[in-house]
C-alpha cells in the first residue's frame, strides 16, 4: 500500500530517531465497508528511559501513501509506563497538480490504549489538517485533544488521507515521549443547560460555530463577544470531531447567552451538527454511506440529549455534500453562511421535501423543519449571519430543542430582520409557524406576514404547488404587513419566504429570511 520507514540519527541523551524496516508483512488491512483502515507497524520506546525524569524520547517515521489510499491509517506507539506527555508533530508534501486534480490534504488525531474501534472510547483528539503538532498530558492538552493521563499500552496516531495527488503523499510523523510524573488532572466544568430567559418568546441562536478547538481561528470568549453584539440568546458549539471544546466554554455563558454543546460530525460523505448533547459526548465519524452506520450515531446523538441537523447538504466542498439521506434528520440546515447558490439548492431541495410529505399522505406531521446557521470559523466571518429564530417556552436547552424540532422556528439575516406569520380560518381560527390551521378543504383563510429590518425586500408565499404569491417591494423603512387569501384545498402548506431585490433578470434576490410552514386542512 505505501512505502515507510523509521530512520534518522542518534542524538541527545533520551531523543533519537528509531531505525528500522515496518513493510508490508507487518501491516494489517482492515476494511469496513466503503470505510478501509490501514495498520501500520508498531513504534517502540525504551521502558528504561521512566527512570530519569523529564527525560524525552524521540522517533520518526517517513512514509508515502498513494493515490487510493484507505480513509484512515493508524500507526501504532507503544507507551511504556512512566510517560508524561505525548506529543506528536508531523508534516506532508504538497507537489504541484494540474488544474482540477485534488492535491495532498491528510488530516490527524490520536486514540489511546483503549483502541481505536468505533463508538471512540479511545478518542483523545482530532485537529484535522488545522495543526501540525499537538501534545497531550495529564493537566493539559493542544485546542482539539483531550487532557488526561498518557497511561501505559499501544496508542494509535490516526492519519487521515483527505485527499491524495497523483504523485502520492510522502509525510513524516515525529513522536516524542517525555517521562516524568504526571501533573493533576483538572476537573472540566460545563456552562449551565439554562438561562435567564423571557418565558415563552422568540429567541435567537447560531448552532454552527468552529473555535480553535478545530479549524477555527477565535476564542470561546471571541466568539462569545460576538454573538451578544448579534443579538443572540443562545449558540451551539460544532467543532469538527471532537468534544474538547465543551470544558473551555463555562466562563463564557451567561444569564444572557445560554451556551449549548455539541460537535460537527465531519465525515467523508458529509456532515452533521449534533446539536445540544451531553457535555463530554464525542460521536464517531470514520464511517461513509455504504457502511450503513449513520443510523447508529444518530442515535448516540440522541441518547446524549442531542439533535441531529445535517450541514449544508449541498455544499460542494470535498466531502461535504450530504449522502445519508434525511430519514434520521430532527432538522436540516438549508441556510449557511452568506446565502449562496447551494443554499438556494438546499432551499428547493427542503421543500421538495415538504411537498412529499403532503403527496405521501403524511399531512405535514412527518416534516422535517430547516433553520440556518453562520458556520463561522474567523474573521471576517460574521457570527449570526443567519440565524435561527425559536419560539420556545424558556430559554434552557429542552426548551430550544423542542421549539427546533417542532419546526417554531424562522431564519433571519441578522438581529435587524423580525417577522411575524400565521394563517387565521373563517372562524378566527389561527395558526403560526410550524402549526397547522385545522379547516376544511374549501374554507377561505388569510395568511398574514408582518416584517421589519428589510429594506426593499419582496414576501413570496411558497406552498406545495410553488410561489403563489409574490408581494411588490417593501418601503425602505424596511417595514410592512403582506396578505394572501387562499384555502387548503389550493394550498397544502404555505411558507414565507423574503429576499432581497434581484441584481438581474427573472431570478429571485437573496434569501433576508424565510420560515418554517403552516399546514393548512384537517389531518
Amino acid at each position: 500500500m505505501c512505502e515507510d520507514d523509521h530512520s534518522g540519527d542518534q542524538s541527545g541523551d533520551r531523543s533519537g530517531a528509531q531505525i528500522g524496516d515496518h513493510g508490508i508483512g507487518r501491516r494489517a488491512l482492515f476494511v469496513t465497508g466503503a470505510a478501509a483502515a490501514l495498520t501500520l507497524g508498531s513504534v517502540s520506546f525504551p521502558s528504561e528511559a521512566a527512570d530519569a525524569a523529564d527525560a524525552s524520547e524521540t522517533r520518526t517515521v517517513r512514509g508515502t501513501l498513494p493515490t487510493g489510499s484507505p480513509d484512515f491509517v493508524y500507526l501504532p506507539v507503544e507507551v511504556p509506563d512512566g510517560v508524561r506527555e505525548i506529543k506528536v508533530a508531523y508534516t506532508y508534501e504538497k507537489p504541484p497538480v494540474p488544474a482540477g486534480t485534488a492535491g495532498n490534504a491528510l488530516d490527524i488525531g490520536v486514540f489511546d490504549q483503549r483502541g481505536t474501534e468505533l463508538g471512540g472510547k479511545g478518542f483523545r483528539g482530532w485537529s484535522g489538517g488545522a495543526r501540525t503538532e499537538f501534545f497531550i498530558r495529564a493537566d493539559d492538552a493542544t485546542p482539539g485533544y483531550i487532557p488526561g493521563p498518557v497511561k501505559e499500552g499501544t496508542w494509535h496516531i490516526a492519519l487521515g488521507p483527505y485527499t491524495v495527488a497523483p504523485q502520492g503523499l510522502p509525510y513524516e510523523v515525529t513522536i516524542t515521549l517525555t517521562y516524568g510524573e504526571p501533573g493533576a488532572a483538572v476537573k472540566p466544568v460545563y456552562p449551565s443547560s439554562r438561562a435567564k430567559g423571557r418565558g415563552r418568546a422568540w429567541y435567537r441562536g447560531d448552532c454552527h460555530l468552529h473555535s480553535w478547538y478545530s479549524d477555527g481561528r477565535r476564542t470561546p470568549a471571541e466568539i462569545a463577544a460576538l454573538a451578544r453584539a448579534a443579538g443572540l440568546d443562545f449558540i451551539n458549539t460544532s467543532d469538527h470531531n471532537t468534544h474538547s471544546s465543551h470544558a473551555h466554554w463555562a466562563s463564557e455563558a451567561g444569564d444572557d447567552l445560554l451556551i449549548l454543546l455539541g460537535e460537527e460530525v465531519t465525515t467523508r460523505n458529509g456532515h452533521v451538527v449534533a446539536l445540544g448533547t451531553d457535555p463530554g459526548t464525542f460521536v464517531d465519524w470514520r464511517y461513509r454511506a455504504r457502511d450503513n452506520r449513520f443510523g447508529k450515531y444518530a442515535r448516540r446523538i440522541r441518547e446524549a440529549g442531542g439533535l441531529v441537523v445535517p450541514a449544508h447538504p449541498h455544499a460542494t466542498c470535498v466531502g461535504c455534500n450530504w449522502k445519508f439521506g434525511f430519514g434520521e434528520a430532527d432538522a436540516v440546515e438549508v441556510w449557511n453562511g452568506p446565502f449562496g447558490p447551494d443554499d438556494e439548492v438546499s432551499l428547493a431541495d427542503w421543500d421538495s421535501m415538504l411537498v412529499a410529505s403532503v403527496r405521501e399522505g403524511r399531512g405535514g406531521r412527518d416534516w422535517i423543519p430547516a433553520m440556518g446557521n453562520s458556520d463561522a470559523h474567523r474573521d471576517p466571518d460574521p457570527v449570526g449571519t443567519p440565524q435561527t429564530v425559536v419560539l420556545a417556552d424558556d430559554l434552557t436547552r429542552e426548551a430550544i430543542q423542542e421549539g427546533i424540532r417542532a419546526g417554531r422556528s424562522y431564519v433571519a439575516e441578522s438581529q435587524k430582520v423580525s417577522l411575524s406569520f400565521s394563517v387565521t380560518g373563517p372562524k378566527g381560527e389561527h395558526a403560526g409557524i410550524g402549526g397547522r390551521l385545522k379547516v376544511d378543504r374549501d374554507d377561505p383563510v388569510t395568511v398574514t406576514l408582518e416584517a421589519s429590518g428589510v429594506p426593499r425586500c419582496t414576501v413570496r408565499f411558497v406552498t406545495d404547488q410553488g410561489v403563489l404569491f409574490t408581494s411588490a417591494v417593501l418601503p425602505v423603512s424596511g417595514g410592512g404587513v403582506v396578505e394572501w387569501r387562499t384555502t387548503a384545498q389550493y394550498a397544502a402548506y404555505v411558507r414565507a419566504e423574503v429576499r432581497h431585490e434581484a441584481a438581474v433578470g427573472p431570478l429571485p434576490g437573496a434569501l433576508a429570511a424565510f420560515t418554517n410552514p403552516i399546514f393548512l386542512g384537517r389531518v
